[in-house]
């Protein structure tokens, strides 16, 4: 699976590395700006799934700036933690107000600022988060590039394993091509709709072969979503 790609938005150095190793040694690329003005460079050229903001900024304020995330289009729905050294209810709420996905007071612990970035992540984007999928008789282990179906290994392509993690990580929705193509390409121009199609149909082989099947539904002029949990007991 792609790590997901956090933003530190801190202007001490210290905390800056500390959240950016901790990042890293939890499988997740970080970015790093010292202010608002270097974070908009960042956003303009990469893909970012999270924002961990410092409210006390040098320049424009953390709270100025996530103002402007929450107006653009492009960054309206970005999750943003804040983290400041304001430990008064009044600052938490004002935070909130303005959008703030969650709120952290320093210090903090990194691993409580790691298990809310995957909470926040497990609910906006669950494909994002590394962890192992158990579905009936199925189990995806991302981590690891693994699956099983009772207790066999399924030989799947990189792309066929990165469409069923994301499928089965979001298998309470109909997941349309074009989203598809957004999570799976991210970085790619030339891939379309029959691109989708084209894995989906090598990916039901596959699983078909272990003897799962039906495994995947078209949802007419919608998308795909992966099968009732009885296909795979």
């Amino acid at each position: 699976m792609n790590k997901p790609n956090v933003l530190i938005v801190e202007d001490e150095e210290a905390i800056l590395e500390m959240i950016a190793l901790n990042l890293h040694n939890n499988n997740f690329k970080p970015y790093r700006a010292i202010n608002a003005e270097i974070a908009e460079q960042v956003l303009k050229t990469q893909k970012i799934d999270l924002i961990i903001l410092d409210w006390m900024l040098p320049g424009m304020s953390g709270i100025d700036f996530l103002k402007r995330i929450r107006i653009a289009t492009n960054t309206s729905k970005l999750p943003v933690i804040m983290l400041t050294a304001k430990d008064q209810e009044s600052d938490k709420v004002l935070g909130l107000d303005y959008g703030a996905d969650d709120y952290l007071s320093k210090p903090f612990s990194p691993k409580e600022l790691i298990a809310r970035i995957k909470a926040i992540l497990r609910r906006n984007s669950p494909d994002l988060v590394d962890e192992k999928i158990k579905y009936g008789n199925l189990i995806i282990d991302s981590e690891n590039h693994v699956t099983t179906y009772k207790d066999i290994l399924i030989k799947l392509g990189p792309t066929e394993f990165k469409l069923l993690y994301l499928l089965l990580a979001n298998r309470q929705r109909v997941m349309t091509r074009e989203r598809i193509v957004e999570k799976i390409w991210t970085n790619e121009t030339e891939v379309d709709s029959r691109t989708v199609d084209v894995h989906i149909k090598r990916l039901r082989a596959t699983l078909k072969d272990y003897g799962v099947s039906p495994s995947i539904e078209t949802i007419r002029s919608a998308g795909y979503k992966i099968s009732e949990e009885s296909y795979f007991e």
